[in-house]
């Protein structure tokens, strides 16, 4: 390139949230020379993610789960409990990990714990070079993606990876639609201490504005996201600490004992939203530029980790057989493979909250009768675990434990 502010690639990752680094790292690690650009939020990030077995097992395959796994806690069960107060109730229904011969179904971290791990894996590979700027256009090309940064340099590759989140610039410049919906709900979220144990079960009460989300984290403390009406979200958000503390407590029937919270409380309006083409022109999305779902089951990052692993592996094949990584069989590849996956998952997100939401009596029975099934059919049960931890249709080899 002759300009001195200028570098090429082999790919780009555009944003440096965990899906990005995860992208990076493992297209880095597989040999494919990679340049990250994003700039670092200037807010930190508060909330946690429950990380099922399979991200867990990807971590640990590209090196990055040992920095981590300290500041983690296991989720080894799993409860759901009705707390509508409707006519009909379902069932209280409780998962064990020991059911499908797992030690647990994944950990809880803080985010902020797991992207400091990813960015000291990501400074360590020689074969990947991250940049810190803003990204201020991408524009794909017949054999490349110029990524322009808002310092005046510029960025070439064959492939660009689009990391950037919901109002992502990469989704733009493929011209990808994007199909959404918004809920009336908000989702609160805080971490807290407790004084009760909570042998690493999770617990989520269902209630008539949405789930009430107890996670596990390391010692007596739990993360907590609780989805309500947006008008109730905002005035429990002005609630002093001592005021929110005793309003936890009461949803969650003090079953962790006496709630402290600590600060960094963050409100985050729900929404759906899947893009129409996970990747053109050069250009192959990944987490929330790809699909946003609502923060239930622990679905939506794990879901970006696996785009992440998945977009790796075909590129890392590709790049080894000397073929054009960025080349259009690739991306319809990836786009055929991830969209099963997200489908299936959003909507089955999507039909829970609606049928929380719902005052319909046959809505409310069919949900019950749901959760009453899985609880008293042994073989339902654990097929209904083993695709919530890993869907058989969408493991790329990073979550079966297999290097790229």
């Amino acid at each position: 390139m002759p300009d001195k502010n200028s570098a090429s690639a082999e790919a780009i990752v555009v944003g440096g949230g965990p899906a990005g680094l995860t992208a990076a790292i493992a297209l880095a690690g597989g040999g494919i020379a990679t340049i990250l650009a994003g700039k670092r939020p200037a807010k930190p990030d508060n909330r946690t993610t429950a990380l099922l077995a399979g991200s867990v097992t990807a971590l640990e395959t590209l090196g990055i789960w040992g920095r981590c796994a300290a500041q983690a806690a296991p989720l080894k069960t799993m409860r759901i409990v009705d707390d509508t107060g409707r006519l009909w109730r379902a069932p209280e229904v409780k998962f064990e990990a020991r059911e499908i011969d797992l030690d647990t179904f994944g950990y809880n971290i803080e985010n902020r714990h797991l992207i400091d791990a990813l960015e000291h894996r990501a400074h360590s590979l020689p074969k990947l070079r991250l940049v810190e700027d803003e990204v201020a256009s991408v524009v794909p090309a017949s054999d490349a993606v110029i990524v322009s940064l808002k310092s005046g340099g510029t960025l070439r590759a064959p492939l660009t990876i689009g990391a950037d989140g919901r109002k992502s610039i990469c989704r733009a410049a493929a011209g990808i639609k994007i199909e959404e919906r918004t809920y009336p709900q908000v989702a609160l979220t805080i971490c807290l201490k407790h004084s009760r144990l909570h042998h690493d079960t999770s617990t989520e009460f269902h209630t008539p504005t949405g789930p009430f989300t107890l996670v596990p984290l390391p010692g007596n403390r739990s993360s907590l996201v609780w989805v309500l009406d947006p008008v109730v979200a905002d005035e429990h958000a002005t609630l002093d600490d001592v005021e929110l503390a005793s309003e936890i407590e009461r949803a969650s029937h003090s079953i962790l004992g006496k709630i402290e919270v600590e600060p960094g409380c963050g409100l985050f309006p729900l929404r759906v939203a899947t893009a129409r083409h996970f990747a053109a022109k050069r250009i192959a999305l990944v987490g929330e530029a790809a699909h946003v779902i609502p923060p239930l089951g622990a679905q939506g990052l794990n879901l970006g980790l696996r785009d992440a692993a998945t977009i790796g592996e075909l590129a890392v094949a590709a790049h080894r057989e000397h073929r054009d990584i960025g080349g259009a069989n690739i991306l319809a590849h990836y786009d055929r493979l991830r969209r099963a996956d997200v489908g299936s998952r959003t909507l089955a997100i999507d039909l829970l909250n609606r049928t929380l939401l719902s005052d319909f009596l046959p809505v409310q029975g069919a949900r019950g009768l749901g959760l009453y099934l899985i609880d008293r059919i042994g073989p339902l049960r654990r097929a209904v675990m083993r695709e919530g931890v890993a869907p058989t249709t969408a493991q790329p080899r990073l979550m079966r434990g297999e290097a790229l």
